[in-house]
């Protein structure tokens, strides 16, 4: 990100945006930080900030911005039937009928709830890996096989 001013920003704020929503704000400085709080200063828009856990204590110590912040909500880890849940629908929108009875399913099932460890963001990921998988390969389902081959294209650890 360059050095902008709230100047830079004059033509759109103009009633047209209502919302801002940063992702990854952990990995902004302190300069762009500051660039934030003048557009909250300048524009009073609406504001959302996504980081990893902890982020409020880095931001507390910029207390012209921590201020501001009306309060902060950790995500926590998806339990198993959220997870089912989730994995159905994933499923579904590929246009692939999970069968649990099916060990290959069950298999595969089992295998991204280990990989991904509840974690949403982690699943969103993954899928888009293996929806590119299936395709590229014309295949019509979900194996461990396709799961580990989303897993090692994504920089994700092993479990």
């Amino acid at each position: 990100m360059s050095r902008l001013t709230s100047g830079h920003f004059e033509g759109l704020f103009r009633g047209e945006i209502q919302l801002i929503i940063v992702d990854e704000i952990d990995r902004l400085k302190l300069q762009h930080l500051e660039q934030l709080r003048d557009i909250d200063d300048q524009h009073h828009v609406a504001m959302i900030f996504i980081g990893m856990p902890g982020i409020e204590k880095r931001l507390a110590r910029y207390p012209q911005l921590y201020s501001r912040i009306g309060f902060a909500h950790e995500f926590q880890k998806l339990s198993k039937d959220e997870m089912h849940h989730i994995l159905e629908y994933k499923w579904d929108e590929l246009g692939i009928s999970i069968k649990k009875e099916d060990f290959s399913d069950y298999e595969a099932l089992t295998n991204i709830m280990k990989v991904t460890n509840g974690n949403f963001r982690l699943i969103h990921r993954l899928f888009t890996q293996i929806e590119r998988i299936l395709e590229i390969n014309q295949l019509t389902s979900i194996t461990t096989a396709v799961v580990e081959a989303a897993r090692t294209s994504l920089v994700i650890g092993r479990n």
